[in-house]
Parts: C-alpha cells; structure tokens; sequence
C-alpha cells in the first residue's frame, strides 16, 4: 500500500553455475525474492513515458517524486541479466494492472503535490490491462509476457503486486471508476451496481470493521461481498495466472474482507500451482491485530510478510536495540504460526524508511541483509540495497524510500553478499527448510544454527562497530572439525574449530573472536538417513487438487503420500520433489505422510481438505446477545471452515463484527452446494465461553458468486 504517512483522522561462481529452471512455483522457500517498484528501476522503453490516455504524469527530470519517472517492464527484462548473476531466483514487481489516467488533483484544480500520479501501481482502473507506462499504449499483455518469459529462461519466478481492496482515489482523478477490458463498471460517486462500500474513510485504526470497510488512504473500498466484484477481481487474478505469474502479494489484506480472501486463494489454487503471500501491516507482537493476523494466515494458506521479525530486525541494526527482541520474536512466531518457514522476512520495503535513511552505516545494511538471508523463512531484498540506494529527505519517508535505481554495479560488497547467500540457499537446505536454534544471544552478538535432516549452517554476528567479542563454550550440530566462512571474509568473518561433545548435537566450540563489524557463516553437509521434507504447498484445497512435497531422500522410485488414513494418487516422484492430487476424503486437517519405496516414512505437514470449493458467504446474525464493548461473538457448525463444532476461538469464525449491534455479521468461505449447519456462541473477556445456542442453523451455500445467510437469535 502507498503512502502510509497520510493515514486518515502499512557463492558467486557457484550462483553463475546453476542450470536456469523454474522450480515449483508453490513452493518458494528455496527462493530470494528481490522487490522492484516498477517505475523506478530502469527506463527500457522510452515510447510509452508519456503515453497518450494519461498525458502529463510523467517527469523527465525525476524532481517530481509523485510522477512517473519511466521505469517500465521492458527494463526489468533488460535488467534480468543483472539479476540473474545476483542470484535472485524470484522477483517481486510493483501492481501493473491499468491505473488512473487522470491527475490526483486538489479542490483548488491544481495537482496535490503528495499525490499527484499511481506510479507505484496502486491506483487501479482495469485490472484486466496492463499500465501503458509500464507497457504500451495499447494497454495490451505484450511487454508483461515478453519479460515473463526471459525471466523463466534465466530460472526466476515472477511475484506480481495484487492490490484487490481498492481502485483509484475518490474526489479526485477517475474517482474510484472501475473497468473491466475498458469496459465502465461503475465510479464511486454513481455506484449504481453497489460496486463499493460507503462507509467514509478509515479513521479508527483500532476498529475491526473500519479496518475492512473504510477508505483507506482516500481509495475506493471494493464491496468483495458483491459478485460482479468476486467474479471480476478472481478473474483478473487467474488471467494472471495464465500469463505465467508464479506468485502473489496481496496488498493490504488486512483491509479486506478476511474471510472473502479464504475464497480468494483457493480459487489462485484451483486454477493453477502458484504461491501466495500477503502484506498485513502490524507494529510488532504487541499489535492490537497479532492474534487476528495469526488465526488469518494459518487457515487461509496464505503466509505473511513478517512484520514483527522485521521491526525487530531493524531495531537491532539501525537503532542498535539487543538481539534479545529479535529472539524474543521468533519464539513467539515459531509458537504461534504453522509455518514459520513459509513467513516473507525483509531489511527494507517500500512502506518504510531505508535502513540508511535511519542509520547510514553499510556495514548495518550489510549485516542486516545477511541476518536476512540466513534466518528462517522466505527473505526478500529490496532493489537498490545491494549497493546501498537511499535518500534521506523528510528522513526516508515515503515517496523517498522510492529513489531511482542509479546503478547496476556488480562489484559492491552488497552485491556479492546477496550473490554469495542466494547460492548457499539454493545447496544446503539447512537454510530453506531447516529450523533455528539460538546459540548465543547478547545486545551486539547474535549466534544461531539452521538445520534440516543432517544439514546444518551456523552464522555468527558481531553489530558492534569497533570491539571484538569472544564467545566461549557454544554448542553446535556441526561434526568436530575447522570451517572456513563460507563468505570468504566478506564481511569480516572468521574461521572456526569445532571440538567433539557428548553428543553430535552438544559438539562445542570452545571459543571464537568475533571481529567487529562482522559477519561469519560456517555449513556442513551430509546425506540425509531417510526422507524429510521441508515444504508442503499448498497447505488446503479441494479433492483432486495438486499438492507439492519438496525435501531430500524421498528415493527415486515412487513410494506412497497419505492424507491421515486417506492414500493420495502420486503424479510425479523424484529425489526431492513428489507431486500428488489430494484424496477425496472426509473434510478437515490431517497429516501428511510421505512414506519411500523402502518404507521408511516421515510427516510432510498439515493439509485442510475442503468438500469442495469456496464459496464466500455473509453470516449475519440479529438480535446477537452482545453489545459493542462486550462479549464476542463466534460461529462453529459442521464443516472443516466452520471449526466441526468447536468453540476454540483460534478455529472458530470470529469474531464477528458488530458495528450496529445487536445486529452482527461476517464473511466466512464455505463449501459450495453444501448445506451447513451452524449455531453462535460468545466468549467473554477472559476467553471462556460465555453462551451457546444449542438448535443449530441451516444453509444452503450457492453454487458459485457469493451468498448470504441470515439468522435470528431467540
């Protein structure tokens, strides 16, 4: 999302060696994905920066930090190149869809100097088009598919920027208006289809409903509830998909409707193998959201872009804070999410200030990009940090963490971090896979070990600038022997001896200096003793639906994948990675368990079976025995989606909202054709539960577009 300032009353040869391929698009803990804003990388096509049907919006001189600078999707492809000898295995690339073709201009008729043009893609008009600044006037597919193309030659995966809660600005501009294939659907202003929801701009940031029903930032708020918009907004996102996009980033998703988004990714998973993730903006473990935003990516299948890992990462580089928060972090996360390794770790994005910004120090950037990449889950680097891009006006805010993209020098130290620690992810999956282990933690000092079946990576970090630090009596899975850094001293490092303990995994390191400033990497590998996998995706879907387990020693002849008792048909079996089709089988979540040709077995993770697929239905209740500031309200009845009749809160549909209590509602996902049964239940400020209906509800889930169902509590 943009402009989060104006919230209204978020081994270098070894990287140039590997063979260009296109892993699994569901899975990308093997990947690096390197986050571009479009229009501020490279300017590869200068016949489309002041295209036709939005004269005006460009500036040549890149003063205008509102404008199109000239950035475009032919100078990503031209760019590949680049990327490819970095390493980056996956790019991430600013909304392309059609924007407004109007000026955001003030009530005086002049342009608003903070807001003037969407060039970071967040102002939609079609999203079935691509923006003719970053393609061609024509609006058509042409300069997205040529680079999607070159992209997937050269083995990189494309993450397309998905902004589905809004369009363009109100009052303003095209005021809110929506297209389909140019087609006028409806403006905000003469919303004779019911497209949006009016309920004024968002100007309680603690208030459940208003974070999903108001305008944020001034945008249209899309009425996902209605079909024309469900239809429209499913589409745009799977013709995506046929123009071989391999991710998502759904902006924002803490704005719309929750449980609508359930419907949203199974409908992404259905069509065809890809991987999602979504922004759900939070200020930390303590934000009021935390639980919320929990209970959302674990029964969604939707991992999240990880903001308190991320808050915590730059309190400890840029504002010197103890290692002891980013610890504190992880556990708390890695207790409370499914997957942590499937979380989206970053230094720098596009919503916040530059590291530099805040602390101008390269050797902090430097030490933060590779805590980054050698942490647990999916890192993301932000263009221009590999050679260290920063402008410090109004101190980095936004629009200035945006700057143009003024080199694509391959010599920087920053450059080669990323090359080296892409390459060492992609041959040792101690460090996509494996979990994390604190070893030493301190306020300057940072130790940790990364291990998956019998791999093992251990980083050590010394952030203080000018003092060294002698660490003694660390334990580790490393076998008994010296390592060299896998760095080659990069960044300071060291080498390191490893003495024999009691057992392999106490072996000790009796002491090490730690230079200041530095940086030290030390792996092993071994084969593994028998098959363990380190990713399952997606985690839900529908019978029949395809499902990836990727890991090591699965054998090369096929074994068997189990869905709890129910067996799975096998598509493809390879070494380390097995494709299966999920079984038809009862609804809800079971393990999966991959068993090889030998019969040695090994659990794969947790899938969610739907009975078919989902159907986003409103559930609202009358006469809810609740008031505004009271007891919560959940739903729990028959079905995988509605909890099977359990009042655990964490499972459980809620709570509801209650913006005009005692009336309340909901969106939740449902089985299409099914007849669910259901009944309320309330749960008071301690957790307990406080009522329960016994006689339970009935409804029949439309077949398709979205559905409504009411009830009364007597």
């Amino acid at each position: 999302m943009f402009a989060r300032r104006f919230r209204c009353s978020s081994l270098a040869l070894l990287a140039l060696a590997v063979v260009p391929q296109v892993i699994g698009a569901q899975d990308f803990k093997k990947d690096v994905i390197y986050q571009i804003i479009t229009d501020r990388f490279f300017d590869g096509d200068a016949t489309n920066n002041d295209p036709p049907q939005s004269r005006g919006m460009y500036d040549p001189t890149k003063t205008n930090w509102q404008a199109y600078w000239g950035g475009d999707l032919k100078g990503i492809q031209d760019k590949l190149p680049y990327l490819h000898a970095m390493g980056v295995t996956a790019i991430w690339i600013s909304p392309p869809v059609d924007n407004s073709n109007k000026p955001w201009m003030g009530p005086d008729g002049k342009p608003v100097p903070y807001l003037f043009a969407p060039y970071h893609g967040y102002g939609a008009r079609d999203f079935t088009r691509i923006e003719e600044h970053f393609g061609d006037a024509k609006n058509d597919w042409v300069a997205f598919d040529n680079m999607v193309a070159a992209a997937h030659r050269l083995g990189i995966k494309i993450v397309v920027d998905f902004s589905p809660n809004d369009t363009n600005l109100i009052g303003t501009g095209e005021h809110g208006a929506v297209y389909d294939n140019e087609k006028l659907l409806g403006t905000y202003d003469n919303d004779t289809k019911h497209l949006y929801h009016h309920n004024g701009l968002l100007t309680d940031w603690t208030d459940p409903w208003q974070i999903q029903y108001c305008n944020v930032f001034g945008l249209a708020d899309l009425d996902h509830d209605n079909p024309i918009v469900d239809s429209y907004i499913k589409k745009s996102i799977t013709q995506f998909q046929d123009h071989g996009v391999d991710a998502f980033r759904i902006d924002a998703v803490k704005h719309i409707e929750w449980g609508w988004v359930y419907s949203l990714a199974d409908t992404v998973h259905r069509h065809k193998p890809a991987y999602i993730f979504a922004e759900w903006f939070q200020d930390g473990l303590n934000d009021k959201f935390y639980p919320d935003a929990v209970k959302f990516s674990n029964h969604s299948a939707i991992p999240l872009i990880d903001y308190p890992l991320g808050l915590a990462t730059r309190a400890a580089f840029a504002y010197n804070s103890s290692f002891a928060l980013v610890q504190k972090t992880l556990d708390r996360e890695d207790k409370d999410f499914a997957d942590p390794n499937g979380l989206i770790t970053f230094v720098d994005n596009h919503d916040i200030p530059r590291l530099l910004s805040i602390n101008n120090n390269r050797h902090l950037l430097d030490e933060a990009t590779a805590f980054v990449l050698t942490a647990r889950g999916i890192p993301v680097v932000y263009y221009g940090d590999e050679h260290y891009e920063h402008n410090d006006t109004n101190k980095g805010h936004d629009p200035y963490t945006r700057p143009w993209m003024s080199s694509f020098a391959e010599d920087t130290v920053g450059f080669r971090l990323v090359q080296n620690l892409t390459a060492l992810r992609r041959s040792n999956d101690a460090l996509a896979y494996g979990t994390m282990t604190p070893r030493s933690v301190a306020q300057d000092t940072y130790v940790f070990e990364r291990r998956f079946a019998n791999d093992v990576i251990l980083v050590a970090i010394n952030k203080n600038e000018t003092t060294a630090a002698r660490l003694t009596g660390i334990a580790s899975s490393l076998p008994a022997g010296s390592y060299a850094d896998e760095l080659g001293g990069l960044l300071q490092g060291v080498s390191l001896d490893v003495e024999r303990g009691a057992a392999p995994e106490e072996n000790l390191i009796a002491s090490i200096t730690l230079p200041p400033h530095s940086v030290s990497v030390w792996q092993h590998r071994t084969n593994a003793n028998g098959p363990a996998v380190g990713a399952l995706e997606p985690t839900e879907g529908e019978p029949g639906a395809t499902v990836v387990l990727n890991g090591v020693r699965f054998g090369t002849r096929p074994g068997s994948v189990a869905f709890g008792s129910a067996g799975a048909k096998v598509v493809s079996w390879t070494d380390s990675q097995v494709t299966v089709r999920a079984p038809a089988a009862h609804d809800g979540t079971s393990t999966v368990r991959l068993t090889d040709d030998t019969g040695k077995a090994t659990d794969a993770g947790a899938f969610t079976l739907h009975r078919a697929r989902l159907i986003p239905v409103t559930f609202t209740v009358t006469n809810a025995p609740v008031s505004k500031n009271s007891a919560a309200l959940y739903l729990t009845g028959d079905t995988a989606e509605l909890a099977h009749e359990q009042t655990d809160t964490k499972l459980a549909p809620g709570p509801f909202l209650c913006p005009q209590a005692p009336t309340c509602f909901l969106d939740i996902s449902v089985p299409a054709g099914a007849t669910v049964h259901f009944h309320y239940f309330t749960v008071d400020k301690f957790g307990a539960v406080d009522w329960q209906e016994k006689e339970p509800h009935a409804y029949t889930v439309p077949a398709q577009g979205t559905g409504k169902a009411l009830a009364s509590i007597h």
